[in-house]
């Protein structure tokens, strides 16, 4: 049994249709041709350079090593790594059928294979960092064969997807690492190194305090719950020096690592209603689960979920107005780096 990484574009922009429609699928604009008709791959690169023929012949040949194992190699009853980006998650899936290929597609759908989604919303904090340096590839699709992954994440698999214990989240060699950050992404694995900082520092209720000091700094006044039961509420937030102002927010916050449901949303949609709030915030370090979103959609207008990808987004905005003993809890620096780009 094989594991590999799969990419659902490189905004997330597929995300939703694989999760949805339990497929995982090839995303190269415009390849309309059937991988499985192709006798080697050297026809594959015929077909790609005569479909892309502005493309270099080393980027061809890097795509034809992505997108020929996917008619060719994959297996039922491998597993599938998606990297979700809407929240900071992976979901892993069982395949489950042979390659299709759909002629008529649309674009770009013309290749795909059903899974079973095994695992949802697998919090990233749950895999070893040498395990994160494989799924940042910038490959669309790869194999996962480094630093024993295999047998690493079927023991996670047998423990229903709780972390990794430290004996089995070995570090990577200093020579697999080196290899494995020159195809990385490097500030999704900063990001990475910050959430662990933060689930160290601010764990539970401290959390709670993050996510207040966070709200201060975008010019709410705030009252915090005293550590213990709420009534409904982590953080009341109102605007204006004094909280009389608009917009007022109840606010939830949840530390734990499973991704929250809709029953435990609909609670602060109750107590936005009982503190007399305008609109609910919930944060949930761990995400939430993937019929969350779309089921809130008629709650557009009355509350905001925050992952631990828009509360980093919120802190990094707002750090330079946190209070300095704050900054002293989590020291972070901002740094400029070139962007990646095909260099050759």
């Amino acid at each position: 049994m094989a594991i590999w990484l799969i990419r659902a574009g490189s905004h997330g922009e597929y995300e939703q249709k694989f999760l949805q429609e339990s497929r995982v699928y090839v995303t190269w604009d415009n390849l309309d041709v059937d991988l499985a008709k192709l006798p080697n791959r050297a026809a594959l690169s015929a077909a790609m350079a005569e479909r892309y023929p502005d493309a270099k012949p080393k980027a061809i040949q890097n795509h034809v090593s992505q997108i020929w194992p996917f008619a060719h190699e994959i297996k039922i009853g491998d597993l599938v790594i998606l990297p979700l980006k809407s929240q900071p998650a992976i979901n892993i899936g069982e395949v489950t059928g042979d390659y299709h290929f759909e002629s008529s597609g649309p674009n770009p759908y013309f290749h795909w294979r059903a899974v079973k989604w095994i695992g949802e919303a697998i919090p990233r904090s749950h895999f070893g960092k040498d395990l994160l340096y494989t799924f940042g590839a910038f490959l669309t699709i790869c194999r996962v064969q480094r630093n024993n992954a295999e047998s690493r994440i079927n023991a996670m698999r047998a423990n229903g997807w709780k972390p990794e214990t430290i004996a089995a989240a070995t570090a990577a060699t200093a020579s697999d690492t080196n290899e494995a950050a020159e195809n990385t992404d490097l500030e999704e694995l900063a990001r990475d190194q910050i959430a662990q900082l933060i689930s160290a520092r601010f764990k539970g209720h401290g959390l709670t305090r993050l996510v207040e000091a966070i709200l201060r700094a975008q010019g709410y006044t705030t009252y915090l719950s005293p550590e213990g039961a709420d009534g409904g509420a982590d953080i009341l937030a109102g605007g204006g020096p004094l909280g009389f102002g608009a917009p007022r927010l109840c606010v939830e916050v949840k530390s734990e690592a499973s991704p929250i449901d809709r029953p435990t949303v609909d609670k602060l949609l109750g107590a936005v209603t009982k503190f007399g709030a305008h609109e609910g915030l919930f944060v949930a370090w761990s995400g939430f689960k993937s019929n969350v979103q779309k089921e809130l959609a008629a709650s557009f207008f009355k509350v905001r979920l925050w992952t631990q990808k828009e509360l980093l987004e919120h802190l990094f905005a707002h750090y330079d107005q946190l209070d300095e003993d704050l900054k002293a809890e989590l020291p972070l620096k901002r740094i400029w780096t070139v962007a990646a780009q095909d260099l050759g």
